[in-house]
């Protein structure tokens, strides 16, 4: 698509959205991987169980967690990656272990075996969620920034639904045999088209290559005033922070802005991780079946992905005209009103009232709904946006990694409490957590739709 203002060109943005996509299949990888245990988790227990012996819960719920454990090592690997050679031979980097987990659970299929290929799931899990967001935003200008982050995680979600489909009717290993092809696929044609980010080339003093690899994306002449404006502020922002003796941790947390979206980025996160969404997309046919679900829950938990779909296409149409505010706060009122009416609804059935089983599926479809349009995307764009790109990779890092081990500590934590307690406990938990997420965002988070990363700064210190 071609763009001009007053009859002036100024580019094109088709290659952008081509690379988003491109790069987007990392986390379509991941939905696949994150939507694995769900359908599998009845097989797995099964007195045909490919392992040998039918499962326990204790060690579907390793197999489930050890995803996420990995994926808190894997974020500070792939921001090394990308820090020190590139953002794009940290994307094509996690690419290669994405195929091998789905290799090793091909050919061995012992619960250690499973664990092992988990974690080779896991470590580019962690760097999705870090690097995919920051790379999109490097090589996208500001008016599709947020839509293109956006639709990248559109792509797990589209990857859970294909698992989710293929798990109610296929068998065990003619899955396998279909999504290793994925990440196969995805290796070649990374090498071949992506680019690497102009922000890093400027980083390394490959102004040159910046400058082509801008006119690329934008399809510009290289000499275009755009292009030109880009490296000129790339270059002037870079000089600025080379002026800066050494950027240490503890030289990042002295400066009042980054501090303040760091902490801000932290408590989001915290509440994004433990709103119980993962809880759904992991466990979602055993809590379909115990809240009431009792006709064939496999169709049932199809609504899941289909409707964690719909969401990403209202966020992406919604997050560059009402906002990243709105959409976030928002999502974590209905998430928390789902959780009340869910666990309420559990209550009641453990009390013995006739409670339709489809307003607990109404519930959960509301919730991931939530989730998909307005959490999880609209969270990573603000981190993306938030931070200069100097302090990105190790700032996203820290943050994502500690969200990877609350990952891991409800996916842990969710059979043994719902077992303890019962399952309306968690859900209860959980709309507490999003009450907490929707107060946050209205009162301290500033809108960061349209701006410049200094004049996000700005707001963050309470400069207008």
């Amino acid at each position: 698509m071609n763009l001009s203002v007053g009859g002036v060109k100024t580019g094109r943005t088709y290659v952008q959205w081509l690379v988003a996509i491109l790069v987007a299949t990392t986390l379509l990888n991941y939905g696949l991987q994150s939507g694995w245990i769900s359908p599998m988790k009845k097989v797995l227990q099964s007195a045909d169980s490919p392992t040998g012996t039918a499962l326990t819960d204790s060690e579907v719920s390793w197999i489930a967690s050890t995803m996420s454990i990995a994926a808190t090592f894997g974020v500070s690997m792939y921001a090394y990656i990308a820090d020190k050679y590139g953002r794009k031979i940290g994307v094509i980097a996690m690419v290669i272990p994405q195929a091998l987990s789905w290799i090793i659970a091909l050919v061995s299929t012992n619960t250690a075996a499973l664990i092992v290929a988990r974690i080779c799931a896991g470590l580019p899990a962690g760097g999705c969620f870090n690097l995919v967001p920051m790379y999109v935003k490097e090589i996208s200008q500001d008016n599709i920034r947020g839509t293109l982050v956006a639709l990248t995680m559109t792509f797990q979600n589209i990857g859970i639904l294909f698992m989710y489909a293929m798990g109610g009717y296929l068998n065990y290993y003619v899955i396998l045999w279909i999504v290793v092809c994925v990440p196969i696929v995805a290796t070649v044609l990374l090498v071949v088209v992506a680019p690497e980010s102009p922000d890093f080339l400027v980083k390394k003093g490959k102004i040159e290559d910046a400058a082509r690899t801008i006119a690329k994306l934008r399809g510009l002449d290289v000499k275009d005033e755009i292009v030109q404006n880009e490296i000129d502020f790339m270059k002037n922002e870079e000089h600025h922070y080379k002026t800066i003796e050494n950027i240490t941790f503890w030289s990042i947390f002295k400066n009042k802005a980054w501090r303040k979206g760091f902490v801000l980025c932290s408590l989001i996160l915290t509440a994004l991780d433990l709103n119980g969404a993962m809880s759904i997309m992991t466990y979602a046919w055993s809590i379909m079946t115990r809240s009431g679900v009792t006709v064939n829950p496999e169709p049932q938990t199809l609504s899941v992905p289909v409707v964690m779909i719909l969401g990403s296409f209202v966020s992406m149409i919604c997050i560059e005209k009402i906002g990243r505010k709105p959409l976030l706060a928002g999502g974590f009122a209905l998430t928390c009103v789902s959780w009340i009416c869910l666990g309420t609804t559990l209550i009641l059935q453990e009390q013995g009232a006739a409670v339709p089983g489809w307003v607990s599926v109404v519930a959960i479809v509301l919730s991931v709904f939530a989730y998909a349009a307005g959490v999880m995307p609209t969270t990573y764009v603000l981190l993306a946006e938030i931070f200069n790109f100097q302090v990105r990779a190790k700032l996203i890092g820290i943050i994502v990694t500690y969200g990877w081990a609350l990952v891991a500590v409800q996916l842990m934590l969710y059979d043994p409490i719902s077992n303890a307690f019962g399952m309306y406990t968690m859900f209860y938990i959980f709309a507490g957590v999003n009450l907490a997420g929707a107060l946050l965002v209205l009162i301290f988070v500033p809108e960061t739709m349209g701006k410049s990363v200094e004049e996000i700064e700005q707001l963050l210190v309470g400069k207008k």
